[in-house]
């Protein structure tokens, strides 16, 4: 938190004075080791700083703002805090105003978030980067509109992604250090299949991690995955794993819980987002600098687009589908990034430097003018 004051001199230079017309969004991003979540506005290919909020409450240590995602009325944002004492929280903010608006504790080092389609509930991957393992890590189930936590789901080792299907009856949870997927029922709140991925990171022989009665196990293959983050299409028949230690993109049906295929991309392939129409998938190439462009209908890599800094993160896209703004974290001084990659054709075209370790990226839509009057 003591951070915030000498990064908001950094990168905040007041509210953006722009003559051509509001976008109508805003893309926001967490920088964890600054304690800050950045929003943008997009001025013509590029962005520029429009409002920079200090998160966190630890006076002399770094809180860890990871992720960020938006609520489905856009009237409300949630960012996991990783660091805690021990454990780290998910905070809702308003989305007018970027007042505090309720705050939950999780578990260790809370990662990825995802809502469901009615903005009821949270699902809060705990990914306790810094325990012992293997070990079995929960996923946090909460109330938003009370920010109540409601339950923690004994799920695997690790896990990193989650994300909620569009009809919001599944959750689908990707497991780095068990090399698996899960897919919990949102109905129950319990996990109802299980599927490996790899061969299992430093799991030894014993296989996947979890207790309780097991969930059916389908699929099967041999190879190390480690799966960072798992997204669903736009029609919820397909699921899109990112295999970090593969340098790959799985493919699996959604119904079967079953792999269709596997597309090499590029090194670290760690997150992953279809766009809103579902016709293309990037993956962010974490090891790489680049991100992989994916044809949704032939599975295919189609580009592999370099990006301006060298540790890829996350990615979101304009409403309108046509770009890609992705996440690059900071290397020592060297400040980390926000691109703007241009989907149609098919490179970068603009990006701004972002201090303070940049990863969880979202875009916020906001009321037109009119609206607001």
């Amino acid at each position: 938190m003591r951070r915030n004051l000498a990064l908001l001199g950094l990168i905040f230079a007041g509210p953006v004075q722009s003559q051509t017309a509001d976008p109508g969004y805003r893309v926001g991003v967490v920088s964890e080791s600054g304690d800050v979540a950045t929003w943008l506005k997009p001025v013509g290919t590029g962005l520029a700083v429009d409002r920079v909020v200090p998160v966190g409450i630890m006076p002399t240590d770094i809180d860890g703002p990871h992720n960020i995602t938006v609520s489905p009325d856009q009237k409300s944002y949630y960012i996991t805090v990783a660091h805690g004492t021990p454990f780290g929280s998910l905070w809702k903010m308003a989305a007018s105003g970027d007042s505090l608006l309720g705050r939950a504790q999780v578990e260790l080092f809370p990662t990825t978030i995802t809502l469901t389609p009615d903005g009821q509930f949270a699902f809060v991957a705990n990914s306790d980067f810094h325990g012992d393992h293997p070990r079995v890590n929960v996923v946090t189930v909460v109330h938003t509109p009370t920010m109540n936590r409601i339950t923690d789901i004994p799920a695997c080792d690790m896990p990193h992604g989650v994300k909620s299907n569009h009809a919001g009856t599944r959750i689908y949870v990707s497991c780095m250090h068990s090399d698996e997927i899960l897919q919990l029922d949102v109905s129950s709140f319990r996990i109802s299949r299980r599927a490996k991925t790899g061969e299992g990171h430093a799991m030894g022989s014993t296989g996947p991690a979890h207790h309780g009665p097991a969930a059916p196990l389908v699929g099967g293959v041999s190879r190390e995955c480690s799966p960072t983050f798992i997204s669903v299409s736009p029609d919820d028949k397909q699921l899109y794993v990112a295999c970090n230690y593969a340098n790959s993109l799985q493919v699996w049906d959604a119904a079967t819980l079953t792999q269709v295929k596997e597309i090499p991309v590029g090194k670290g392939a760690y997150n992953v987002e279809p766009s809103p129409d579902g016709k293309l998938v990037l993956v962010t190439n974490k090891k790489e600098q680049s991100v992989s462009l994916i044809d949704a209908a032939k599975l295919t890599e189609i580009a592999r687009i370099p990006t301006s800094k060298k540790i890829v993160h996350g990615v979101a896209y304009s409403p309108d589908g046509r770009l890609a703004y992705v996440s690059s974290e900071s290397i020592g001084a060297d400040p980390g990034a926000v691109d703007v990659i241009d989907l149609s054709r098919r490179q970068l075209v603009g990006s701004v430097s972002i201090p303070g370790q940049p990863t969880g990226i979202t875009v916020l839509q906001t009321p037109s003018p009119t609206a607001r009057r």
